[in-house]
C-alpha cells in the first residue's frame, strides 16, 4: 500500500483550488502530504493548457516527475488539469510513465481512483480543500468554466461553460476558511464580475460581495478576473461602500482598439473600458486597477498598436500584465489571416513592458509618506515583507520593513519611505 502524496500545481489560481480540493480529500482518507517529490509514492502534477508556454512548462514537469519513478521512491504518476483534459490521447501515446490521466472536473472522484490505486479499502469523498497558500489567506473560487468564447481563447473548450456556484455553498466555504484563520479572501473565477449570469440573467458579484463582507473576523476581500463590459458602476460603488472589500480590482482588457477587441470577439468596446477606469478613480483615487493586454493578435497594425501604446502610457493601470498572441489549437484567431510575426510581437511587448515600468514607477513614488496597513508574509534577509490592499498575492510587488520584529499573517502600520519600479519600503509605526 502506498501513502506519500506529493503535488505540483501549475498554472492559475482556479487550478490551484483543484489541487488543494484533491489534497484535501486525499489527506482527510489517510494519504501523507509532503512538499518533497523525492519521498513521494504517488506525485500528481496538476497541468496548464492556456497558451505554448504552459504546455511546454507542464510537458517538463511530467518528465522531470517521471525521473522520481526512476530514482526515487514514486510508484504512481497522475497527470490532471487543463493539459491533460484537451489532449489525453495524445498524451498517452507520448508519456507512458503516467499511471493515470485525469481532466479539470470531479475532483473527488480523482482522489478515489488514486485511493484505489493505492490499495486502500475505505473512501469518504468529502469535499474538503487543503490550502497550499499560507494559512491566513485563501483563493475563493465562485464560478467554473467560461461563456465568453474570445477567439484566441481554448478555456471554453477545456473547461466547458460557466457555472457559477450557489451563493450559499460560495458562503458556507468561506466562512470556513475563515474559522480556519484566513484573514484574505481573493474572490476568482474565469469570468468573476459574469457569476450568477447563468443563474438569475445578470451579475451577482455585487450581492455575494455584501454577503462576504459581513462576515466576522475576515479583515481583506479582493476580486480577480473580472470582464469588462460586467464591471460597471454597481459593482464598483459595491466595492468602495464596503470597507472590508478592498479598492483593487482586476480587469483584463487585452486591447483598447475597437477593430481588435470585436475580432477577439471581447464584448464591450474601449469607451466602456475608459469610463469604468475613470469612474472608480473619480470615486475613489486610490482605487488599483491592474489587467492585461494582448499584443501581436492577428492583423494588429501599427496604428492599433500605437493606440494601445498611448493608453498604457497614459496611465490607465497600476499593474499591468503583458503577453504576446499565442495560436491555440481549435481556436478561431489560429486560423485568422494576417498571424504576426514572433519578432514583431516579442518587440510589441517589450515597448508595452517599458512603458508600464514607468507609470508603474510614477504611481509608487506617489505612494511616499502615505501609511498603510501591511499584511507581513514573510522575512528575507533580516526584513521582513508583505502587501497592502494595493498588491495581489503572488502577481504584484511587495514592501519591504524596516524591521523584523514582526509575525507573519499580522497587520501593521507603515509609513512608505521609499519607491522603487515595482516594489515599496516602509517603516512600521
Amino acid at each position: 500500500m502506498i501513502n506519500k502524496v506529493g503535488m505540483v500545481s501549475l498554472g492559475c489560481s482556479k487550478n490551484r483550488v483543484d489541487s488543494e480540493i484533491v489534497l484535501g480529500i486525499l489527506k482527510n482518507n489517510g494519504f501523507e502530504i509532503t512538499s518533497d517529490a523525492s519521498e513521494a509514492e504517488i506525485i500528481i502534477i496538476n497541468t496548464c493548457g492556456f497558451i505554448l508556454d504552459a504546455k511546454q512548462e507542464s510537458i517538463n514537469t511530467i518528465l522531470e516527475m517521471a525521473e522520481y519513478k526512476k530514482r526515487g521512491k514514486c510508484s504512481l504518476l497522475v497527470v490532471m488539469g487543463c493539459l491533460s483534459q484537451r489532449y489525453e490521447a495524445d498524451l498517452k501515446d507520448a508519456l507512458p510513465e503516467v499511471d493515470l490521466f485525469w481532466g479539470v472536473k470531479n475532483q473527488a472522484g480523482l482522489a478515489e481512483r488514486i485511493n484505489e490505486l493505492a490499495k486502500k479499502h475505505s473512501f469518504c469523498p468529502e469535499n474538503m480543500r487543503m490550502l497550499t497558500t499560507p494559512p491566513y489567506r485563501a483563493y475563493l473560487r465562485i464560478a467554473d468554466g467560461c461563456d465568453n468564447k474570445c477567439t484566441y481563447c481554448a478555456i471554453p473548450l477545456i473547461r466547458g461553460s460557466r457555472v457559477s456556484f450557489p451563493m450559499d455553498e460560495v458562503l458556507e466555504e468561506a466562512k470556513r476558511l475563515v474559522n480556519g484563520g484566513v484573514k484574505e479572501l481573493t474572490v476568482i473565477a474565469q469570468d468573476t464580475s459574469g457569476y450568477g449570469v447563468d443563474i438569475k440573467g445578470e451579475s451577482l458579484l455585487p450581492a455575494l460581495l455584501d454577503e462576504l463582507a459581513k462576515i466576522d473576523e475576515l479583515k481583506w476581500i479582493r476580486v480577480l478576473y473580472t470582464y469588462p463590459d460586467t464591471v460597471d458602476e454597481k459593482l464598483i460603488d459595491t466595492m468602495i461602500r464596503n470597507e472590508k472589500v478592498v479598492n483593487y480590482i482586476d480587469i483584463p482588457i487585452q486591447h483598447i482598439d475597437d477593430d481588435i477587441l470585436i475580432k477577439m470577439n471581447r464584448r464591450g468596446t474601449g469607451e466602456h473600458i475608459r469610463r469604468i477606469i475613470e469612474y472608480a478613480r473619480e470615486k475613489a483615487p486610490d482605487f488599483i486597477i491592474r489587467s492585461t493586454v494582448i499584443v501581436g493578435f492577428p492583423t494588429e497594425t501599427d496604428e492599433q498598436f500605437k493606440k494601445l501604446e498611448e493608453f498604457i502610457a497614459g496611465g490607465a493601470f497600476d499593474r499591468l500584465g503583458v503577453f504576446t498572441y499565442s495560436p491555440e489549437d481549435s481556436t478561431p484567431a489560429a486560423l485568422m489571416d494576417g498571424q504576426i510575426d514572433e519578432e514583431v510581437k516579442e518587440k510589441r511587448l517589450q515597448k508595452i513592458m517599458t512603458l508600464q515600468q514607468k507609470v508603474s514607477r510614477s504611481y509608487n513614488e506617489k505612494r511616499v509618506s502615505s501609511v498603510v496597513e501591511v499584511l507581513v508574509e514573510g522575512i528575507e534577509n533580516g526584513r521582513a515583507y508583505g502587501r497592502s490592499y494595493a498588491e495581489a498575492a503572488e502577481v504584484d510587488g511587495v514592501i519591504m520593513l524596516d524591521t523584523d520584529k514582526v509575525k507573519t499573517g499580522d497587520f501593521v502600520k507603515v509609513k512608505i519611505t521609499r519607491a522603487s519600479d515595482y516594489d515599496l519600503e516602509g517603516e512600521v509605526i
